[in-house]
Formats: C-alpha cells, structure tokens, sequence
C-alpha cells in the first residue's frame, strides 16, 4: 500500500474548506493515516520547499506557506499518490479538469488550496518533514476490500 503526503495551505484553511477537501479524499476510499493542523516555522517551510530555493518565487512561496494555519495529512492506499493528485487537479485552477479541487474552488495559481506529493520519494521526504513514525497510526481500513 502507498502513501502520500498532502496538505490544506493557508488559503485552503482561511476559506473553510477543510472538510470538503478531507471528505473527497474518504469518499474515494483512501485511508487517512495522520493529520495536524499547524502553522509552519520558516524552518520547515524551507525543508518543505528546497528543490525551489534560488526561484524568484520562493521568498514569496515561503512567505505565503508560513502566513496562516495548514492541515498536514498522510493518506495511504493503492495507488495513492497517483488518485490524490487527479483528486486535486493542475497547479493552474484554469487548465485543472472540471470536478478537480482546485476547478471547483482556486481562482489564482498563488492560492491553489492544496499540496500533493508528486513521487513516492517525495511523499516519503514530505512525510518526515511533517511527522515522526509514531504518529503515523496503522489501523485496519474495513471498507478496503470493497474498493
């Protein structure tokens, strides 16, 4: 079974729309294995978003990220990453598929609700970032063999 690491962003939390996101993703079946709901240090902001330090718009990136409360979540199941990321839909909200979390709720590419790990390399790093293996909580999903 895979994992994958996503997270609600400022805008995402400011909107209220924490339970709509979280509701697409069990309504797909997939199975939540941690969350927290944090404001994140400039610290792991960098962590988070080294491969773009030197961009012109990581200060601004940083800045954003850091600005308010997010909702880290890790969420596993077959083929996970893959799901979650047609779930959310394109960074763009303007080329992201109708039905799409960000078709159906971001305006601007700046304020696009949502992060999703885009490799199993990356979610594992994303979810180390974010969490301690004690955290990450092992249960048995009973709706898995219906899906």
């Amino acid at each position: 079974m895979e994992r994958t690491f996503l997270m609600i962003k400022p805008d995402g939390v400011q909107r209220g729309l924490i339970g709509e996101i979280v509701s697409r993703f069990e309504k797909k079946g997939l199975q939540l294995s941690a969350a927290k709901f944090m404001v994140l240090s400039h610290e792991i902001a960098e962590r988070h978003y080294e491969e773009h330090k030197g961009k012109v718009f990581y200060e601004p990136l940083l800045d954003f990220i850091t600005s308010g409360p997010v909702f880290a979540m890790v969420w596993q199941g077959d083929n996970v990453i893959a799901l979650t990321r047609a779930l959310i839909g394109k960074t763009d909200a303007i080329d992201a598929h109708p039905g799409t979390i960000r078709s159906d709720f971001a305006v601007h590419t700046n304020f696009n609700l949502i992060h999703g790990s885009d490799s199993a390399a990356n979610a594992e790093k994303e979810i180390d970032i974010y969490f301690t293996p004690a955290e990450l909580v092992q249960y048995e999903h009973t709706i898995q063999r219906w899906i």
